[in-house]
């Protein structure tokens, strides 16, 4: 049954605000149209927490799924009490359900099955109840001899393995000694004799031990990859102190009675042969998925910064994806982002045309007036760093100033090939489309970057090595939320980016675009309701986080929903806003308008809720604002560093690239990322992908390619 109330404890949210999301996912409402125009419903929860709130829903669905799937199963063999009914439909998750289950569970053949094939469950049940006046345990196990039990010890241990069945089976058990294998357990790792790890990568895990609750999420996802690649065995213990108090607790052997050695060499053959090793299982399974879960967290946290990078825009950019063998492509695009022209330059080895790339790169900087390069981080990318140095600082490119910029290019290569790429650029050769998108990265991060597989983009740890479903959903919802945070132009926005729009999809995506091109820019948002299945519903969830710049209706450029316009035109009106009025003059009249009689005050006359007023508001006085310029714009270069020129104690400014568990690294204009370690990074301090930051030099190994960094 869903409780809003154990969801709600979950996630510190309260109860009606559980209600009123499950009430508005169920009535086919998107999270990004909830988060920006529910708020009264939901109480102002975040994207963020309605996606908790989404995930709890489904887990809990499926939970009760399954059980009604337990309960049938019980009720068909006949032994569903009321009492194990109640603590099926009470179990909160998935594994104390199947604890519940699992003495009931069909399965293959056991030596228990085997022996109560053969009759022995009474004399099973004599060890289990400690019958203390039942005479001797072989005289009575004799009453049970056939042609499958030929001797009483025979008929003792298939009793015996009845009882430890029965012991390793009990839900309580397995519950109790799971938490103890939690919080007290030991994790081993060894390495395999003959496995192969030629980078020693594994190496401090080749004689390693730690407790299970002490454990790291990025040492767990290391551990398990080393496994995988057969480099290393692991395996985790419980420690006898552990288990047997659990066991006893519930199968406690009665010294008066003469089954007492049975029971016990039952309840230590249960523990080795089935208990321990489901347990650990569970212990590795519990493992992974916290692990996975944090490494999937950490992920969609860099790749929500990197997707809020700040569009430079205004530049003519010129993109260089750099190589060595095949020369490096060169495009450049106009500010609007169209390609201009394309080149290859071999300035590296083995062609090493230097001279010639560099007067190549100059007349194209002069002709099309370039105003900023953008290199690729792969391959050559530090040797094509110089060539761009080297042009910037000529006299002849001086005329107009010229940085450059290190952009990852991390999925280019795949988005080339693709077929998004192919539609977009049909006659150009799958090797310069990859210089188009690092040219246009830099142009405008989240409109390239939702052209590419979120997983490819490569801002995370591990991510090849976690639940790819779990990962790609959440990845989805980061892009989603982003491009409807940001909002879209619907009148030059790519199907790629509309896909992601609240409500739209691939389909309704390539519609959109499909309909501009055949019928001209949209003149208003209401336009967009002649596009074919473009319905009520998603014009709904849609209008608002799509813009419509040249429209007669100002409202239809800003994030203020249609359904909110007559408010927002209340609020204009209200403090005596006129269109001829400077953005310093209507900021000072809004402002003006929220001090004379109070944001509760004015929610209720203008007839809205003071959280939707409240954006209204803040709206209106920036209207048109990129919610990404508030952070901090790329470093832009003009000259190289090697690894030579630094020194320790320098002072530099650099771009955080990665954030991990261990640490951020972090680009400071040198070939090779320097590691901020965590202990350098002040508490408190969360540091995101793209952040500008103050680093000092702590230590230089050349020969090793690493960098150590202090927090400046």
């Amino acid at each position: 049954m869903l409780d809003p109330q154990l969801i709600a404890a979950a996630i510190n949210v309260k109860p009606t605000q559980v209600s009123a999301t499950i009430e508005l996912l169920d009535g086919g409402n998107t999270i990004p149209f909830i988060a920006r125009y529910r708020k009264e419903m939901t109480g102002g929860l975040d994207e963020e927490q309605l996606r908790q709130v989404e995930s709890a829903v489904e887990k809990r669905r499926a939970l009760d799924e399954r059980s009604a799937t337990v309960l049938a199963s019980i009720a068909e063999q006949g032994k569903l009490t009321d009492e194990l009914r109640t603590k099926i439909s009470a179990a909160a998750t998935l594994t104390e359900l199947e604890d519940l289950y699992a003495p009931y569970k069909p399965k293959r053949r056991t030596r228990a099955s085997i022996a109560r094939e053969h009759g022995l469950q009474p004399l099973a049940d004599l060890i289990l109840q400690q019958a203390r006046d039942a005479g001797d345990p072989l005289d009575l196990a004799a009453a049970y001899l056939s042609e499958a039990v030929e001797t009483p010890e025979d008929a003792l241990s298939g009793a015996r393995d009845i009882v430890a069945e029965t012991i390793a089976e009990n839900a309580a058990v397995r519950q109790g000694v799971r938490e103890k294998a939690l919080r007290f357990g030991l994790l081993h790792a060894e390495k395999i004799a003959d496995g192969i790890d030629e980078k020693s990568v594994y190496s401090l895990y080749y004689a390693y031990e730690a407790r299970v609750d002490h454990m790291r999420p990025h040492q767990i996802l290391a551990l398990n990859r080393g496994e995988s690649e057969k480099v290393l065995k692991i395996h985790v213990t419980v420690s006898e102190t552990d288990w047997q108090p659990v066991i006893h607790r519930h199968y406690s052997a009665d010294p008066r009675s003469r089954f007492a050695l049975q029971l016990q060499t039952a309840a230590a053959d249960a523990a080795e042969r089935l208990l321990l090793p489901a347990i650990e299982r569970d212990v590795r399974r519990s493992l992974t998925e916290t692990a996975e879960a944090h490494a999937i967290r950490v992920f969609a946290e860099n790749l929500r910064a990197l997707l809020g990078q700040p569009p430079l825009v205004d530049h003519t950019v010129l993109g260089i994806d750099p190589g060595f063998r095949t020369g490096c492509k060169v495009a450049v695009i106009d500010p609007t982002g169209k390609l201009l022209t394309t080149a290859t330059i071999y300035p590296h080895e083995p062609q090493k045309r230097w001279k010639e790339a560099l007067a190549t790169l100059l007349g194209l900087v002069k002709q099309y007036k370039v105003t900023l390069i953008s290199i690729g981080n792969g391959t050559a990318s530090r040797e094509s760093e110089q060539l761009a140095a080297e042009l910037i600082n000529l006299p002849e490119a001086a005329v107009k100033p010229v940085r450059y910029a290190i952009t990852n290019e991390a999925g280019a290569s795949v988005y080339s090939a693709s077929p998004l790429a192919r539609a977009e650029m049909p006659d150009l050769d799958v090797s310069l489309r990859g210089a188009v998108s690092i040219a246009r990265r830099v142009q405008d991060p989240l409109a390239e970057l939702v052209k590419i597989d979120p997983k490819s983009i490569g801002v995370g740890m591990y991510q090849h090595d976690v639940d790819q479903t779990e990962l790609g959903n959440t990845l989805a919802g980061v892009v989603e939320d982003v491009v409807n945070w940001v909002g879209v132009d619907a009148n030059t926005a790519s199907p790629a980016l509309l896909t992601h729009v609240a409500g739209i999809g691939p389909r309704l995506g390539e519609a959109i675009v499909a309909y501009r091109e055949e019928n001209g820019p949209f003149g208003n948002r209401a336009d967009l309701r002649r596009v074919p299945k473009l319905g009520d519903k998603t014009f709904e969830q849609a209008a608002g986080f799509l813009r419509v710049n040249n429209s007669r209706e100002p409202l239809d450029a800003t994030a203020i929903h249609p359904e909110s316009y007559a408010v927002a035109r209340a609020a204009l009106a209200r403090a005596g806003v006129n269109p001829a009025d400077s953005l310093v003059e209507r900021r000072r009249l809004l402002a003006q308008l929220r001090g004379q009689v109070g944001m509760e005050k004015l929610a209720a006359d203008l007839g809205a809720g003071v959280p939707t007023l409240t954006d209204i508001l803040d709206i209106l006085a920036r209207p048109g604002r990129d919610p990404r310029s508030d952070a901090p714009a790329p470093v832009l270069r003009s000259d190289v560093l090697k690894m030579e020129d630094l020194s320790t104690g320098m002072r530099l400014k650099g771009t955080v690239r990665n954030v991990i568990d261990f640490g951020a690294f972090v680009d400071i204009g040198v070939k090779q990322d320097g590691l901020l370690h965590r202990s350098q990074i002040p508490q408190g301090t969360a540091l995101k992908v793209g952040d500008v930051i103050e680093v000092t030099i702590l230590r230089v190994e050349v020969d090793r390619g690493r960098i150590a960094l202090g927090w400046e």
